[in-house]
C-alpha cells in the first residue's frame, strides 16, 4: 500500500477502533479521546500541540459543535492541525499568517 493510503486508512482505523461503543454512534467520548492521546501521539512536537493530560482543554478544542463528543470531522480537524505542526517544526513555515504569494511577489520585485 502507497505511504498516503497507509496514512489516510489508519486516521480513520484508529478513529474507529478508539470511537467502538458497541456499535452505538461512532464519536469518541471524553475518555476515548484521551486514551488516542495517550496512546497514539508519542511525539514530544505534537504532545506539546494537544495533551493528554488537559482533556477539559483538549475538548474545548476539538468539540466544535460542543455536544461532549469528538466526531470524525473534528477528530479530522485535529490530526489536519497535528500535521500543520509536525510541518512547521520540519520546516520552520507556515506560521505566520497574512504571508501569502502576493506579498512574496512584492518583496522579490
Amino acid at each position: 500500500m502507497a505511504r498516503l493510503d497507509q496514512a489516510i486508512t489508519n486516521i480513520v482505523d484508529i478513529f474507529l477502533e478508539y470511537a467502538d461503543d458497541g456499535g452505538k454512534k461512532k464519536k469518541l467520548n471524553k475518555e476515548e479521546l484521551k486514551k488516542v492521546l495517550e496512546q497514539e501521539i508519542q511525539s514530544p512536537e505534537l504532545k506539546d500541540k494537544i495533551n493528554a493530560d488537559d482533556i477539559e482543554e483538549a475538548m474545548k478544542m476539538l468539540d466544535k459543535n460542543q455536544d461532549g463528543e469528538v466526531n470524525f470531522r473534528e477528530f479530522c480537524r485535529c490530526v489536519s492541525d497535528l500535521a500543520k505542526c509536525y510541518y512547521q517544526k520540519k520546516t520552520g513555515k507556515g506560521g505566520k499568517k497574512g504571508k501569502g504569494k502576493e506579498q512574496e511577489g512584492e518583496q522579490e520585485d
